[in-house]
């Protein structure tokens, strides 16, 4: 829980990634730490080698604490995903949640009209290319018999869906088909998958 949600400034929450093992997950901590992002409000994932899509707990972390007016602050834009469609649907969800975004190595920030433009454009790409992938899958029979079963978007996952997403993910579905096919948000489905590993 925030325990100063009154307070009008927003937080500069920090978000670092590397691959696991390496110390440039550290370089980067520090040198969010250095541009005054406090080390309790830093986030962190290794990524696994070899994996092309792999769960981010650290960054659901920040989005499930973060409110409109935080700053998600890193080190470049590309520590946001390892392929830019994870880049672009980052700064997508940012914008949707109105969270600011600042990378240092860019000296991209949407504190000003310049780098909001910026942030803003990537957001726009990546609803496009999750409207054109949406539309296809739709075309599945599979898709339409479960848009069939059911009206609306559930917001979270139950044990027989996390089950499920769990098996997907192991047999190497990239997460945004599992998140559509379940019709929950990628963060929903990053936070359950972290949380069914922390219970074993």
């Amino acid at each position: 829980m925030r325990d100063d949600e009154a307070v009008g400034a927003g937080y500069r929450l920090g978000y670092a990634r590397a691959p696991g093992g390496s110390q440039r997950l550290e370089a980067q901590i520090d040198t969010l730490t250095d541009a005054g992002v406090e080390p309790s409000r830093i986030y962190s994932d290794r990524s696994g080698a070899g994996t092309p899509s792999p769960e981010r707990p650290g960054w659901a972390a920040l989005l499930d604490y973060a409110r409109p007016g935080d700053t998600a602050v890193v080190v470049g834009v590309d520590r946001l995903g390892r392929t830019a469609r994870e880049v672009l649907s980052s700064a997508r969800e940012l914008t949707r949640r109105r969270i600011g975004l600042q990378s240092l190595r860019e000296g991209v920030d949407t504190a000003d009209p310049a780098g909001a433009m910026i942030v803003g454009v990537l957001a726009s790409l990546a609803e496009l290319d999750d409207e054109e992938a949406t539309s296809e899958h739709r075309r599945s029979p599979h898709r339409r018999s479960h848009a069939a079963s059911g009206v609306g978007r559930p917001r979270a996952l139950d044990e027989t869906q996390a089950a499920a997403a769990e098996r997907m993910r192991a047999a190497g579905h990239p997460v945004p088909a599992i998140a559509a096919e379940l019709g929950v948000s990628r963060a929903t489905l990053y936070r359950t998958l972290a949380e069914r590993r922390t219970r074993r």
